[in-house]
C-alpha cells in the first residue's frame, strides 16, 4: 500500500527549508507534525525537597536546550544570582550558544563537545577539580551519569523536569498511513492515548535503538528504522522506504 499520509510525532519545523517539506513535495505527501510528549519543570517547592543547594555548585553540565531552560529557571525561581560565575559544560556547540539567552558568553566559563558525552569527556577531565551538577529529567539517560563516574568526575544529578504525555484525544479518529517515532516516550503516549490501537496498515518508522525496541515491545512492527548506514537521518530512511512502496 502506497503511503499518503505521515505524522511526525515532534513540533512543526520553523523553515520551510525542512527536509520533509522536501519529502512532501517530491512524493506528493501530507505530513503533519505533532509532539506526543512534552516537558514540564519540576516546581522550586518540589525541587527544594530534594536538598540540592545549587550555589554549592561550581559548573553545570547541559546535555539539551531543555536542560538548559529549566536549570535557569529554577535559578530564578530561587533568586540564585551568581549565574555567571559558573562553569558551564555543553554537549554540543549549538547548546553552548544557546545559553547567550540567559548568560554572557565567556569562552573561559563555557566549553562544550561535538555531540555525545564522551566527546566532552576530555574537557571535563580538564576541570576535575569543579563541583559538577547535571540537570536532567525524570527518565534521563542513566549512561551519561555512568560515563562521568567511569572516568571518576564527580556530579550530583538534579531532577528539574519531566516528561509528559501530551492529550492527543482530537486524534482519535483520525488515520496516518505512517507514523514517525524519535523516542520510547511517543510509544507510550500512544498506547496511553489510545489503549486499544490496532497497527493494521499504519507503518511506524522509528528512530534510535532504544525507540524502536519500544515499538517491538508494544506489539507493533517497525517498517522504517533510523539511523542506519545508508540512511544516517529518518528523512533519508523514509525516503527509501517510500521508493520501493510508492512506485
Amino acid at each position: 500500500m502506497k503511503v499518503k499520509t505521515i505524522l511526525v510525532t515532534q513540533p512543526k519545523p520553523e523553515s520551510d527549508k525542512s527536509p520533509y517539506h522536501d519529502l512532501a513535495k517530491k512524493f506528493g505527501l501530507k505530513i503533519d507534525f505533532r509532539p506526543f510528549i512534552h516537558v514540564e519543570g519540576i516546581p522550586a517547592g518540589v525541587f527544594r525537597k530534594d536538598k540540592i543547594n545549587i550555589s554549592d555548585f561550581s559548573a553545570v553540565i547541559l546535555t539539551s536546550r531543555h536542560a538548559a531552560d529549566h536549570f535557569f529557571r529554577i535559578c530564578n525561581e530561587m533568586r540564585i544570582t551568581n549565574l555567571d560565575s559558573l562553569k558551564y559544560f555543553c554537549i554540543s556547540e549549538s547548546t553552548a550558544f544557546y545559553l547567550q539567552k540567559y548568560v554572557v558568553y565567556r569562552k573561559r566559563k563555557i566549553f562544550y563537545g561535538k555531540s555525545t558525552i564522551n566527546d566532552l569527556i576530555d574537557v571535563l577531565k580538564k576541570h576535575k577539580k569543579e563541583k559538577f551538577l547535571l540537570p536532567c529529567s525524570d527518565i534521563h539517560k542513566q549512561e551519561i551519569s555512568d560515563t562521568l563516574a567511569g572516568f571518576n568526575i564527580e556530579h550530583t544529578k538534579a531532577i528539574l523536569y519531566k516528561t509528559v504525555c501530551s492529550d492527543l484525544s482530537d486524534l482519535a479518529n483520525v488515520n496516518y498511513d505512517m507514523l514517525v517515532f524519535f523516542s520510547p516516550s511517543g510509544i507510550t503516549s500512544l498506547l496511553k492515548n489510545f489503549p486499544k490501537f490496532k497497527q493494521n496498515n499504519t507503518r511506524i518508522a522509528a528512530f534510535g535503538a532504544t525507540t524502536t525496541q519500544a515499538v517491538t515491545d508494544a506489539n507493533l512492527k517497525v517498517d522504517v528504522m533510523a539511523p542506519i548506514p545508508e540512511a544516517p537521518s529518518m528523512t533519508m530512511a523514509i525516503e527509501q522506504y517510500l521508493k520501493k512502496v510508492n512506485k
